[in-house]
């Protein structure tokens, strides 16, 4: 794709990734990405924020063949989705510097072995003219790494975010038409790498607020016209309180933990609590992180393998861990052979969720009686926790 006019002397540069899938070999990509680089000329100096992924460097530089010069580079974040095409573009432009947090100079260094003099750290708040055009920089450390920072373009209003307020989608619209579908698409993105940081982000809105933003300009996904939606979406994902919804990732070998499953899930909706139910043999991840986000309870659903927790349960349990949700109660269910240590287990993985546990219940083979009664106990207990926090 060439290059495509944003305003008078901004371009958008980068590259549509239509077939990529899987991202950090770890996070599902539905609907593809981008990688978005923006080029701003001014009268006396021409900038390029951002680079590509190095899978996509050919699609830069051919954009970049008609450009003459470039005296600045501005690097928001040193993962190689945003700057592993460096090396190839300061080959190209080796009067080019590199603008960059402090942090990020040397992890730039370490990763891309760039050289030491070709670097321009900035302070936060610190601006570089371009002639008619002004560069401001922020630090937004923890968006979602240590040495991040934004880029203000003043004189027309645009905030090139890098990974805040980013999203994964392939397209070839320009600008957020459809707002139904990218809320879905940034709220995937907030929750698999922006959710642990939360209090960070926090800071980081307050930080943009005097900002007089007329468009948000990512590199993941497309640009914002309208800033307020996705400013007040973060704003909502950050602040605002649990809602009343139990998140059940479960996984059943024979069966009897999914009858346990559905007991609850039927108990639980009977007293008004919503459930977000996933089969971890087939879920997709970023849909249970995507729940995550607005949970107010998680109750996790496993047999016993091995003396302890299904594998799959467990992994539900570390990413949990890892992306630290809002919850504020958490319970196990589950089933069976002869024993074991699975609730001592999953307990243990998940040390940085600050939850309240609920009585766990386990069943000895298919659940009797007595078992369904107790997941009807736990279904009063999660609606009346709920009720108590005003959770709606």
């Amino acid at each position: 794709m060439k290059a495509r006019t944003i305003t008078q002397g901004v371009s958008w540069l980068g590259a549509v990734d239509w077939d990529r899938r899987l991202f950090d070999s770890l996070i599902p990509l539905p609907d593809g990405t981008s990688y978005n680089a923006y080029l701003i000329e001014g009268s006396d100096k021409t900038a390029l924020l951002d680079t590509v992924d190095p899978a996509m460097a050919d699609v830069l530089l051919s954009q970049l063949k008609e450009v003459a010069r470039i005296d600045y580079l501005v690097s928001h974040h040193a993962e190689q989705d945003h700057s592993g095409t460096l090396p190839l573009v300061l080959e190209k432009y080796p009067q080019a510097k590199i603008v960059c947090n402090p942090k990020a100079k040397g992890l730039l260094m370490d990763m891309l072995k760039l050289p030491e003099g070709s670097f321009l750290p900035v302070e936060d708040g610190e601006t570089i003219s371009l002639g008619d055009k002004s560069l401001h920089f922020l630090h937004t450390p923890w968006v979602h790494w240590p040495e991040t920072m934004v880029t203000y373009l003043e004189e027309d209003k645009i905030l090139f975010s890098c990974d805040f307020f980013g999203s994964h989608i392939a397209t070839s619209e320009l600008f957020v038409s459809d707002q139904g579908r990218v809320y879905e698409a940034a709220k995937r993105y907030f929750a698999e790498i922006m959710m642990p940081f939360r209090k960070q982000i926090a800071k980081n809105l307050d930080k943009l607020k005097d900002l007089d933003i007329s468009m948000i300009a990512p590199s993941h996904g497309q640009i914002y016209p309208d800033p307020s939606f996705i400013l007040n979406a973060y704003q909502d994902w950050v602040h605002s309180t649990p809602r009343n919804t139990v998140v059940l990732p479960y996984v059943s070998m024979h069966g009897s933990t999914k009858i346990m499953v559905d007991s609850l899930v039927s108990a639980l909706v009977e007293r008004g609590v919503r459930v977000e139910q996933f089969n971890l043999a087939v879920t997709d991840i970023g849909k249970l992180a995507i729940a995550l986000v607005d949970a107010g309870s998680i109750v996790l659903g496993t047999p016993t393998i091995h003396a302890g927790p299904h594998p799959y349960a467990a992994y539900s349990a570390l990413l949990a861990n890892a992306l630290r949700p809002k919850a504020r109660f958490l319970s196990i269910i589950g089933s069976y052979g002869w024993g074991g240590k699975t609730v001592e287990t999953l307990a243990g993985m998940i040390p940085n969720l600050k939850v309240e546990v609920l009585e766990p219940v386990l069943c000895k083979g298919l659940p009797k009686e007595q078992d369904l009664q107790a997941l009807d106990k736990l279904a009063d207990s999660i609606a009346g926790k709920h009720q108590e926090q005003e959770f709606v």
